[in-house]
């Protein structure tokens, strides 16, 4: 029986999206027509943006519905010269310049937070950072639902979140925008969005994306992500217990409850993943997005690690469900497999 263990690459389905986005496709109106029809589905849209903000904490604040996060962070960006960390998600690396320092421990230091982005939470290695009062932009999308927080309590002007981390279908996502902060539209043509961003809305995604906020927000409040927590630090020790050489980077920082990035001396991460794999586990070496591009991780680099260790990494993500017998299970089979890929190599 197959385990998925990449949740921070995408989550699966809830079923309180499905059953929304199915409902979703029976309203038939254009969101920005006058008749009733029209009328119809702008009510589903602003309802959702009002259960979202909800969810987030971002009440007051202003929810522009976009393609995804990635999306996000260019309307985010567009005529502002920000400055970010090398550990940053390529979708905001892209749009900065990577001047920020990081430490040992993957903490990032923005002197001049209006100037800045900072994610909240670091894909790849979970690491939670402490943001800064007045900062520009955070990415928000990987602690979303899985940490508690409010968008109105950070102090920053904008955020990106996206549905498919929580729960949500993909190809919807948001930027969070505090009330009073303007944007220039990369896509005009409409007045939608309240003319930041053109095209006839994703009504399907989402009333998906709506429905995943508010189940990801229950979860979270009945501690659904603290017993998460508990099965991934059996899992760390028990990865440590079978290959003690290996290294849990930050292990002993503030981090997400799911993530463990596990660096295994000797043995490729890419092999890693294929190995895991065959075995019936799916693992990633790093970001989604950076999959399939033969380098190492560019935030263990960042974070001080050499060349050879950085690509030697594995990033394990857990989600609710994964029990102590699943974690169990796939610290048998990676440990088994390691031991195999060092007798190889020897």
């Amino acid at each position: 029986m197959r385990l998925y263990l990449d949740w921070n690459a995408t989550t699966p389905l809830r079923p309180e999206a499905r059953a929304a986005m199915v409902a979703a496709m029976e309203i038939v109106g254009n969101p920005s027509s006058v008749h009733a029809e029209g009328r119809a589905a702008k009510a589903l849209i602003e309802n959702a943006r009002a259960r979202i903000a909800a969810a987030l904490g971002a009440d007051g604040a202003d929810i522009v519905f976009t393609s995804g996060a990635t999306e996000a962070a260019a309307l985010a960006s567009a005529g502002r010269d920000l400055a970010c960390a090398e550990v940053e998600h390529d979708a905001v690396l892209a749009w900065c310049e990577a001047l920020l320092p990081v430490d040992a421990d993957g903490r990032i230091e923005a002197r001049v937070p209006r100037e800045c982005a900072v994610q909240l939470a670091n894909s790849e290695t979970g690491i939670l950072q402490s943001l800064p009062e007045g900062l520009a932009l955070s990415d928000l999308t990987q602690a979303f639902g899985k940490v508690p927080f409010a968008f109105n309590w950070l102090g920053c002007d904008m955020g990106l979140i996206s549905a498919h981390k929580l729960g949500g279908p993909k190809g919807i996502g948001a930027l969070v925008l505090r009330q009073g902060i303007e944007t220039q539209a990369q896509l005009r043509g409409g007045g939608q969005e309240m003319g930041r961003r053109a095209g006839t809305e994703n009504l399907i995604g989402i009333a998906g994306f709506a429905a995943a906020a508010e189940a990801a927000a229950r979860d979270l409040a009945n501690g659904v992500w603290e017993e998460v927590a508990e099965i991934r630090n059996i899992l760390d020790s028990a990865l440590f217990d079978l290959a003690n050489d290996t290294i849990s980077v930050g292990k002993e920082a503030s981090r997400l409850p799911n993530t463990i990035c596990l660096i295994a001396p000797g043995w490729k991460g890419e092999t890693q993943v294929m190995a895991m794999d065959l075995a019936g586990f799916a693992v990633s070496a790093g970001s989604a997005c950076s999959s399939g591009k033969v380098r190492s991780s560019r935030v263990l680099r960042a974070m001080g690690f050499e060349d050879a260790l950085a690509a030697q990494a594995i990033r394990i993500s857990l989600g609710p469900g994964i029990t102590r017998d699943d974690a169990l299970r796939f610290a048998e089979s990676w440990a088994a497999a390691y031991r195999k890929a060092r007798a190889r190599a020897a």
